[in-house]
């Protein structure tokens, strides 16, 4: 998808333009190759720096060509197995005056540019542009980890009733999320402190409080992340320990449990060998004294093996 947008200069509202004009913002979603050959034609760029965008892989830096400046973050989503995930975004700021956005998918934090949600944006402004971006894709990250940390706290009420596989698995595929997550913000950040530098881009005063602001937000969210893998392995490890003290627990039961019932066995299987054992060989209520006798040890050895702790 090809669309291009431009700050109108009265109203300061976003214009969708019906095709590029200097200035402007250059939106591409998915890009067709018939897509990309247009944007090649009016921007003048390398065809390397769009093509390459195509990729999921690609990963967050800052690459120059004498034609533009290739900016790469990853942001966050939801894929379509209703997980969360990381794919990047590219930035290309032209010498010829052009902010192109190019994302193999579609990506929550551009939808306030284009619908005129964003305080101060101004498709002129290229530095603001490219922090107010990184900006919205900190924002994001937290959002989407405050979604996360929800999720483990019904996870965790889950479990504290019933321990399933699933629910283990879940946690574990939260953690590999968390794991992507601070992966990509700790390349952002590198990529903000490369702006900051004033090696990228050229800095404004105006912008320089903004940046400010996405380095904090970027590096809260990578605090949160970190904080949010630990209570799941904290989780797991718990949960661990509880389902092997539970099956240990289960084994003692059924040991006591056997010695108690193997009395009545082993006594009834010592009086029925073909062997005289007193007046029980020939009395009429043997077979009463014997089941009464093994009733009553059996109570005595799982009294004792309760008071032991052991049943």
């Amino acid at each position: 998808m090809l669309r291009f947008y431009k700050t109108d200069p009265e109203t300061k509202d976003i214009v969708k333009l019906e095709k590029a004009e200097t200035d402007c913002w250059i939106d591409l979603v998915s890009p067709t190759d018939e897509e990309i050959a247009e944007v090649l034609e009016i921007t003048k760029i390398d065809s390397d720096l769009l093509t390459k965008m195509r990729d999921d892989d690609e990963l967050p830096r800052v690459e120059t060509s004498k034609d533009a400046t290739l900016i790469v973050i990853d942001v966050p989503a939801v894929d379509d197995d209703a997980e969360y995930i990381t794919y990047p975004v590219g930035i290309i700021v032209t010498n010829n005056n052009f902010v192109i956005t190019i994302s193999p998918r579609k990506t929550p934090i551009l939808r306030n540019f284009r619908k005129n949600l964003v305080r101060d944006f101004r498709t002129a402004k290229k530095t603001r542009f490219i922090i107010q971006i990184m900006n919205a894709s900190a924002a994001e990250y937290l959002r989407v980890l405050d979604n996360i940390y929800h999720k483990i706290e019904i996870r965790e009420e889950t479990l504290q009733k019933a321990t399933k596989n699933e629910d283990i698995v879940d946690l574990l595929m939260t953690e590999k999320t968390l794991v992507y997550f601070t992966t990509s913000l700790k390349e952002n950040n590198l990529v903000l402190e490369r702006i900051n530098k004033g090696v990228v881009v050229p800095l404004y005063e105006g912008d320089l409080d903004m940046l400010e602001d996405a380095i904090i937000e970027n590096n809260q969210a990578i605090d949160m992340a970190g904080i949010y893998r630990e209570i799941i392995q904290s989780m797991t490890e718990t949960y661990a320990t509880i389902v092997s003290n539970n099956q240990n627990n289960i084994m003692k039961f059924l040991a006591g449990v056997t010695i108690v019932l193997s009395i009545p066995t082993m006594i009834s299987s010592f009086l029925g060998m073909n062997v005289h054992f007193g007046i029980i060989g020939t009395d009429p209520a043997a077979a009463w004294i014997i089941l009464i006798a093994s009733f009553a040890i059996s109570v005595i050895t799982a009294i004792i093996l309760k008071k032991k702790d052991l049943l």
